[in-house]
């Protein structure tokens, strides 16, 4: 294990609106307010879009997602973190829960999906910390690295 100390900055609360791309609008927000690093927690609806939810081979490398689709309004928990790319860019790796008729998916967001009539975000700004998303090319992910 590796770890990085940094201390709480800015708290940001957002409404995302029926259609927004998540993980795309979050990440464009945090750009926008000069957030590198950060812890995200979403409550909302997600309507449709693709959940990675494991690879199609554990052994191989690099793996090939497994992507199942979203069909119709569910309600999503989520947590992430924000962390900077090479280029600087925040990228959030965030992992859900979709519920709906007592049917249970949970996955990674990457992919992108869209917010049904909305959803809630609370971005709380990691300062201090030293991380970034580098390539790995093993797995061909964007991994988390800390100092």
């Amino acid at each position: 294990m590796k770890a990085t100390e940094g201390k709480i900055g800015r708290v940001f609360v957002l409404r995302l609106e029926d259609g927004d791309m998540i993980p795309a609008c979050i990440e464009e927000f945090a750009a926008s307010k000069g957030i590198k690093t950060g812890h995200v927690v979403l409550v909302g609806g997600i309507g449709e879009g693709q959940l990675v939810v494991g690879p199609r081979h554990s052994a191989e490398m690099p793996p090939e997602p497994m992507l199942l689709p979203v069909d119709g309004a569910h309600e999503a928990v989520a947590n992430g973190v924000l962390a900077p790319d090479a280029s600087g860019k925040p990228i959030l790796h965030i992992h859900g829960a979709l519920g709906r008729s007592g049917q249970t998916i949970a996955g990674c967001l990457r992919h992108g999906v869209k917010t049904w009539l909305v959803a809630e975000a609370v971005i709380y700004e990691i300062v201090g910390a030293k991380a970034a998303r580098k390539k790995d090319k093993a797995s061909g992910f964007t991994l988390l690295e800390v100092e």
